[in-house]
């Protein structure tokens, strides 16, 4: 299977990943955002039971790439959507 592409914009759309895709997805993602210059991110997880969301904070808790993140603002997609300060610089690797 070939590697998909996905152009690097302020936000992201994890509806059509598996969840076990997203934690590499989000580092990669972050990453290239910081290589483009984009440090405030948004993250579409919906909102249903809240479980995607649920992943999506752990994994942001943990990562090297992230200064802030909180809910969006309710014409950004409210609780279904996340919105995050990536670190000014920083890589994976500290």
């Amino acid at each position: 299977m070939k590697p998909v592409k996905i152009p690097i914009e302020d936000f992201i759309d994890l509806h059509t990943f598996r969840p076990g895709e997203i934690p590499g997805l989000l580092s990669e993602y972050f990453s290239e955002c910081q290589k483009n210059g984009i440090l405030k991110v948004r993250i579409i997880h919906g909102k249903g039971q809240g479980i995607l969301k649920n992943r999506v904070v752990k994994i942001l808790q943990k990562s090297p790439f992230v200064e802030s993140f909180k809910d969006a603002p309710m014409e950004a997609g409210g609780w279904g959507a996340t919105i995050v300060e990536l670190k000014k610089g920083l890589t994976e690797t500290g």
